[in-house]
């Protein structure tokens, strides 16, 4: 199974969810009451309409029929992509090295066409050199074994091939300078990292920029946060936030368009790409 198509299981799995939120809606059934139907909780509806889980025929089938959905064609056409919504992505190889609430993510970052990120403690993982990657890894679990480690960065390499793809996302990048200039392995893994930077920026679907310290305060104040954008119509935009031991996806339109304007201050006050790349350059000559 190719990367697409399982990421496409993911995309699936949230237009499913979506068009039985808008079915339980339309009827003006509560999330409860939905449950009640399926033995299940108010949660496990919510799960599911956010796409977060998986779906049993049975489930979806009793849930159309609560919601009224008669005609045998639009029954069978929500069956077949409940069907396709749990086909197993590539990444659930890496099971014993990923939380579940980063598999979400793994699997709508291959299905976005437009991914936009602001980072400030490192390089964004999809832009990390294997050393670099080992080091990031190395550094934030120290009791961690070589094998997990080595699993973990695999893991990472894996992910980037979607910048090289055939049909590639978009990729929007801002690192704060600070990503650039605190050292995550030796002199050489940082030489080796900020070329490859300046390699991957020259590719058509990347647009790296930094934002220097000379800026002073900016509009990144929160933190780092990715957007992920899908060309499904109807599947809404996610922003991303990632924490110690979980994560936030946030895909209401007012929240959703906060953090879009926050990426466009981002990248109007940064040094354009050319620029970025001069910067690049002469932190590699002090490296």
């Amino acid at each position: 199974m190719s990367a697409s198509e399982s990421s496409g299981s993911v995309v699936r799995r949230i237009l499913l969810g979506a068009q039985l939120r808008r079915l339980r809606e339309s009827r003006g059934i509560t999330r409860e009451a939905a449950g009640y139907s399926i033995r299940a909780s108010e949660s496990k509806i919510s799960r599911m309409e956010l796409g977060r889980v998986s779906f049993k025929a049975r489930d979806v089938e009793d849930l159309l029929t609560l919601y009224g959905v008669n005609d045998p064609q639009e029954r069978e056409a929500l069956l077949v992509l409940a069907r396709e919504a749990n086909v197993a992505g590539w990444w659930h190889s890496y099971g014993d090295v990923l939380p579940g609430w980063f598999q979400t993510y793994v699997g709508l970052e291959g299905a976005a066409s437009l991914i936009r990120a602001y980072e400030v403690q490192f390089v964004h993982g999809l832009l990390q050199t294997q050393e670099y990657a080992h080091a990031v890894v190395h550094r934030g679990m120290p009791g961690a074994s070589a094998a997990e480690i080595d699993r973990r960065v695999a893991l990472r390499l894996e992910r980037q091939k979607l910048l090289l793809a055939e049909r590639p996302p978009e990729f929007h990048c801002v690192l704060d300078e600070a990503a650039l200039r605190r050292p995550y392995g030796d002199r050489e893994v940082m030489r080796g990292q900020l070329r490859h930077l300046i390699e991957l920026s020259e590719r058509p679907n990347v647009r790296l920029q930094v934002m220097p310290f000379s800026f002073g305060g900016h509009a990144g104040e929160s933190g780092a946060f990715t957007t992920l954008g899908f060309p499904e119509p109807g599947l809404p935009d996610v922003v991303y936030l990632e924490q110690l031991t979980s994560a936030l996806y946030l895909d209401k339109r007012d929240e959703v368009a906060q953090y879009a304007r926050v990426m466009d201050r981002l990248q109007e006050d940064s040094p354009n790409p050319a620029e970025t790349r001069d910067l690049i350059r002469g932190l590699l000559q002090l490296t």
